[in-house]
């Protein structure tokens, strides 16, 4: 941990700088000490905010993992600070370090059904960007209504998923129906990414649970191949919503 800490130097930034542009080379690898920042990715040429970090987090290892541009540009939102590592010495301490991880978790990344329509080396990828979290019994993952910033897979333990009714306008009768279960090998978390929506629903922990989470720029980079799949399980997600509420809840209708 001393030999990274080491490795690092900081970065002042300013309300508006680009941190780092998609289409660029990748120069260094980039955490986060304080302020906000935007997640723009370039789609059809159009450019779009897909997320943001809130003084906490890291980005810009793909470009560096992989020797390939910039996926999306970072802007500051607010005056802060960064730490920097250089290209050199991010490959000789982290990729050195993701050898280990890969090792642990490319079985069950691999055994993922909906992860079958990526090539062996995208899935490779998926395992470096990925990080481990915890949650004791109970724990909220995510809220119902909270911005989207990362994408689960269940490798420990069960996850309840719960909705409350955009219906109804009383909190205290508006009680949350659980809709769903999943566990080891399923994820969620992705309706709020591929919608660009807020989180539809919530969920939490189910005795000690175990997930992989990648936040939204890997889910962008990554797993664009799977996005049809995702897509199509939103209609089972509404034929479910109608028999509970009796209505979608507008789970995919952007002007909601």
């Amino acid at each position: 941990m001393s030999q990274v800490l080491d490795a690092m130097f900081e970065k002042l930034v300013k309300c508006g700088d680009h941190i780092i542009d998609q289409g660029d080379d990748g120069d260094n690898f980039y955490v986060i000490d304080r302020g906000t920042y935007d997640i723009y990715v370039k789609v059809d040429g159009v450019g779009r905010c897909v997320g943001c970090y809130d003084n906490r987090g890291s980005f810009g290892e793909l470009a560096l993992m992989y020797n390939t541009p910039r996926a999306a540009t970072i802007v500051a939102t607010s005056v802060g600070a960064v730490w920097c590592m250089d290209r050199v010495t991010f490959r000789r301490i982290i990729v050195k370090n993701n050898a280990k991880k890969r090792r642990m978790y490319e079985n069950f990344i691999e055994s993922l059904p909906f992860l079958k329509s990526l090539e062996l080396s995208e899935r490779l990828q998926v395992v470096d960007v990925i990080d481990t979290k915890t949650y004791s019994d109970g724990e909220q993952i995510i809220a119902q209504g909270d911005g989207a910033d990362s994408f689960f897979i269940v490798e420990m333990g069960e996850v309840k998923i719960t909705m409350k009714s955009k219906s109804k306008g009383d909190v205290e009768q508006n009680e949350a129906v659980e809709i769903a279960r999943y566990s080891r090998g399923q994820y969620f978390g992705e309706l709020a990414l591929v919608t660009n929506k807020p989180r539809a629903a919530s969920a939490y922990a189910v005795g000690s649970v175990k997930c992989l989470a990648m936040d939204v720029q890997a889910f962008e980079r990554l797993l664009g191949p799977c996005m049809e799949i995702m897509k199509r399980n939103i209609a089972n997600y509404e034929e479910q919503l109608v028999a509970l509420f009796g209505t979608n809840m507008d789970i995919t209708d952007p002007s909601s």
